[in-house]
């Protein structure tokens, strides 16, 4: 047997012993570099989950999810920023935030009057005062009930926000041919969630995109001066 013939042999071994990759496998950007010397491609149009058919996009977020997720990762959102990057070169249909309100608090009134005026669709629900002393205010429920509503409208919804309650309306979209990507961080997001999308994107991995510079010139002015 000659050298070259026998190389031949050894590579053809390697390739029928390397892993299948199955048909259909999802793909998860936790933002952890590959074993792979070859250095990944994390620009910013690759990380929304290396797909440049979305075709049109709906964006759903969950605002209190949010704002703790951004606590966990010191930073501030800028939300004007988080709006081009989420939606990147595809046709944007509609962006919902929705938050729980605090009547009399001039700050976040100011907030979500900002909000509305820069892009997003703002549903809010009133906070309830808990036994502890906490408030807390779900829209889960809304959130599905507007993901599914839309659904004939739109061809791929980018779900910001981790909760496992989601599950079964993210499912519900899939059996109607929608694509579900579902941004959050990993350590506080449901795997029954994960699960049932067609991609996750670790919010840790895009952060440098989506955050606030600390020098920008603009703030979320409360209303006692602002006319609706």
């Amino acid at each position: 047997m000659t050298i070259t013939t026998f190389n031949k042999e050894t590579n053809q071994d390697k390739i029928l012993k390397e892993k299948p990759r199955r048909q259909g496998q999802r793909l998860m950007n936790t933002g952890v570099e590959s074993e792979n010397t070859n250095k990944p491609n994390t620009s910013a149009d690759q990380l929304i989950c290396n797909s440049s058919n979305r075709g049109r996009v709906a964006i759903f977020i969950d605002g209190s999810n949010l704002f703790h997720t951004a606590l966990q990762l010191g930073i501030e959102i800028d939300y004007a920023k988080l709006l081009c990057h989420l939606t990147q070169d595809a046709r944007l249909l509609r962006a919902f935030f929705y938050s729980g309100m605090e009547r009399g608090n001039d700050k976040q009134q100011g907030f979500l009057f900002w909000m509305r005026r820069n892009g997003y669709r703002v549903v809010t629900k009133e906070l309830i005062s808990l036994p502890d002393g906490s408030k807390k205010s779900n829209l889960d429920v809304e959130i599905a009930v507007d993901m599914i509503t839309l659904s004939p409208y739109y061809d791929t919804a980018v779900l910001v926000g981790g909760h496992g309650d989601l599950a079964y309306a993210v499912n519900a979209l899939s059996y109607k041919g929608v694509r579900v990507e579902v941004v959050s961080l990993r350590g506080i997001s449901s795997d029954s969630l994960i699960d049932v999308a067609d991609c996750f994107i670790d919010l840790d991995s895009i952060k440098q995109y989506i955050q606030k510079d600390p020098h920008s010139g603009y703030n979320y002015r409360s209303l006692s001066n602002s006319s609706l």
